[in-house]
């Protein structure tokens, strides 16, 4: 041993990293930390230890290891070429992400090759510069992301331009003159490329493909969202035509091969502006147990697979709620009427029938196709007035008052025991405004779920569950049939662990290792603690960044948030393409039909998570666009605030009258030179060291709010 120590002391730098090369490339599948290299090399005395670890640095440096942790390696297999999805950034910071990670590499302007956020293209990294970050190099667009793009047409004599929303690109986009389509200077327009740039040029050159109107119109604006994230704002008419042809009567020959509910107590229970219901309850005393039926819209039977109205509902893959209008999924005459669950009107429906006892549990269950006739439509306002009069009095006034307060009752256990056994709580306020008919918001404020939304929400959450049990649970040694499944994976470690670091800083204690059931009921205690405290939104934000979002699969691995190994989405296909794919293929299953192909339908369901998250980015957009619009009438108005942003830039500030919320630029804090400490969410003064830090009170003063822009400006009042 002794012999072996001595050769290791008398290792070369270049010997031992021929030494180091050798082992990783023997080992290319394996993570090594230090102590067992040291082992393997035979590294016993601390200048080779240390000298072993300066050559890995460099290694990993080089790209010839990956560093997986602060005293772990393992073989590069990566390589120097790859590929991943480009990240174009306004202020020239682009960057690289490549396939199966989340670490951005940077790529400067002059090595980007013109490609544009989103776009699919190959890389090769270069060779690193001493004390300079990991940098790659465009060499080939494989797709493009977008072609069109969204903007403000400037018309000049012989030609024009459009300078886009998004401020991605170097230069505005050229528009020869008879490309125009009659656009004029002012016009918000949609633009397709028809020339991307080259190595002799580096001009876009596009084509006008519909102007939407002028700027700071309503309608404009909010199709020129829609456009932007390349989201449709019209329905294209043979779809329409085709819906106008379906049949919406029901035959006594479908309501024969179905179980009818049509004399049985049924209700909608919706917001107060809906029109597309699709789902209902029905309830009814079956000896000692309630039956409660979760009936919804079956939209299968008259959307079929393959059609015109089926392709363009799969293209959409969900309807898009802006704040002043609805962007559906499926025809008006579908969503709206046929299929629509209206009260006093026979409606087909797939539904989920369960028998309950007082303490929600279920004694069985059904799935069947049925025949509804809804006795009442609800808004939640006028249910929540029936639960509130009959907590505070202990009358049951109102339509179905007694069926309405059984079925709150039965919710509660239910949500009881999702949280006993796990679920997260998150009650996020949501911010909403009234519209008048000009589409010019007159107030803002946030909407918290009370307890007739809670009521439809347990109901529809324990449909989702039994049908995605009824097709995923099986027997051991049995293959699962194919079914998209909503799936939720476990919180981020490392940003568990900033939580728990940020939350301390506020006195409260949360767990971020543990299992699955002590983590979650330990974020559920901070939820608690923190409700009615001023820091209450921030902590929730920042344990919110924690979560991963959730999306749809055929692969299911569970929803964490629920707590459930087994869920779906059933309960809304007038809005959502999956509950159609679910209908579809829950049918099939009952017919005797073999398991779908699970590659198509895993195709589908990244299509439709795909969609749901370019929906809700054009969601934000609209709340945003209204926001900074309703904000531009208290101009030079104070206000009493609260920090709900810090980033290097600024401070992100909320109004604590209305929730709107904007920024205080960083020049603006010309009382000191302030460093932004990302770890602790502070701004902190390198002379006087004052913070600023999430939920600081403060008090502002509206100063700028440029909707075309979307962006509304502060000044801090000291």
């Amino acid at each position: 041993m002794a012999k072996g120590r001595n050769k290791a002391r008398r290792l070369t730098k270049n010997q031992l990293t021929d030494l180091l090369q050798n082992f990783f490339q023997q080992h290319p599948q394996e993570t090594f930390s230090f102590k067992q290299i040291f082992k393997q090399l035979r590294l016993d005395t601390h200048p080779m230890k240390m000298l072993a670890i300066d050559i890995m640095e460099t290694m990993a440096w080089d790209d010839f290891l990956s560093k997986v942790s602060d005293n772990q390696y393992r073989l590069n297999l990566q390589g120097q070429v790859q590929e991943g999805t480009f990240v174009r950034k306004a202020n020239g910071k682009n960057s690289f992400i490549p396939d199966g990670s989340d670490k951005p590499v940077f790529v400067a302007e002059r090595n980007s090759m013109f490609a544009l956020n989103g776009d699919r293209v190959q890389v090769t990294f270069m060779a690193r510069r001493q004390h300079h970050i990991k940098e790659a190099m465009v060499t080939k667009i494989i797709r493009r992301a977008h072609d069109q793009f969204v903007g403000t047409l400037k018309v000049e004599r012989d030609f024009a331009f459009l300078i886009s929303d998004s401020k991605m690109f170097a230069q505005d986009i050229f528009i020869p003159k008879r490309k125009l389509k009659k656009g004029k200077t002012g016009d918000k327009a949609v633009v397709k490329i028809i020339e991307w740039p080259s190595t002799e040029s580096k001009n876009l050159v596009g084509e006008v493909v519909d102007v939407l109107g002028k700027v700071g119109d309503n309608d404009t604006e909010m199709h020129a969202i829609l456009a932007q994230y390349g989201l449709p704002y019209k329905y294209p008419k043979e779809v329409e035509q085709a819906a106008e042809k379906i049949n919406p009567g029901i035959t006594e020959e479908e309501i024969a091969r179905r179980e009818d509910f049509r004399d049985i107590t049924t209700f909608t229970i919706d917001p107060h502006d809906a029109k597309d219901f699709d789902d209902a309850l029905s309830i009814r005393k079956k000896g000692k147990l309630w039956e409660v039926g979760v009936h919804i819209a079956d939209v299968s039977h008259y959307v079929k697979e393959g059609s015109i109205i089926d392709k363009e509902a799969q293209k959409r893959a969900t309807s898009v709620y802006l704040v002043d209008r609805t962007i559906p999924m499926l025809p008006e005459r579908l969503c709206n009427y046929i299929c629509s669950l209206r009260p006093d009107e026979e409606k087909l429906c797939y539904s989920v029938v369960f028998e309950l006892d007082d303490e929600a549990k279920i004694h069985s269950w059904r799935l069947v196709h049925t025949v509804i006739r809804s006795n009442r439509r609800y808004a939640y306002e006028e249910v929540q007035a029936i639960l509130e009069n009959y907590y505070a009095t202990g009358k049951k006034e109102g339509d179905f008052a007694e069926e309405l307060i059984v079925l709150d009752a039965l919710a509660k256990t239910l949500r009881e025991k999702r949280f006993a056994g796990g679920a997260v709580k998150f009650d996020r306020e949501e911010l909403h405004f009234d519209i008048d008919e000009n589409g010019k918001p007159t107030r803002a404020y946030y909407k918290k779920s009370l307890d007739a939304n809670k009521l439809i929400e347990e109901f529809m959450l324990l449909a989702n569950r039994q049908v995605a049990e009824s097709v995923g649970k099986v027997k051991k040694g049995t293959k699962a049939k194919t079914l998209p499944y909503r799936i939720h994976d476990q919180p981020d470690p490392t940003k568990l662990e900033n939580l728990r670091q940020f939350a301390a800083k506020f006195g409260y204690k949360v767990k971020a290792t543990g299992s699955r059931g002590e983590i979650s009921k330990s974020l559920n205690r901070l939820m608690d603690d923190t409700e009615g405290h001023r820091e209450q939104n921030v902590i929730q934000m920042v344990a919110l960044r924690a979560m991963m979002k959730a999306k749809y699969s055929v692969h299911n691995i569970g929803h964490y948030g629920l707590a459930f190994d087994y869920y779906t989405h059933f309960t809304s296909p007038i809005r959502r393409y999956p509950d159609t794919m679910v209908h579809r293929l829950l049918t099939r299953y009952q017919d005797g039909g073999r398991s779908a192909n699970k590659d198509h339908y895993e195709e589908l369901c990244e299509h439709s998570s795909d969609q749901e998250q370019i929906a809700q980015q054009a969601e934000r957009d609209s709340i945003k666009y209204k926001m900074v619009e309703f904000m531009g009438q208290f101009i030079g108005d104070e206000f009493d605030a609260h920090i709900s942003g810090i980033t290097s830039y600024g401070i992100y500030a909320e109004i604590d009258e209305n929730h709107c919320e904007g920024m205080i630029s960083m020049h603006d804090l010309d009382d000191d030179y302030y460093d932004f400490d990302e770890k602790n969410y502070e701004l902190v003064g390198r002379r006087h060291h004052h913070r600023y830090q999430l939920g600081d009170p403060i008090r502002i003063i509206v100063r700028r709010a440029n909707v075309e822009k979307r962006q509304l400006d502060f000044e801090l009042i000291n």
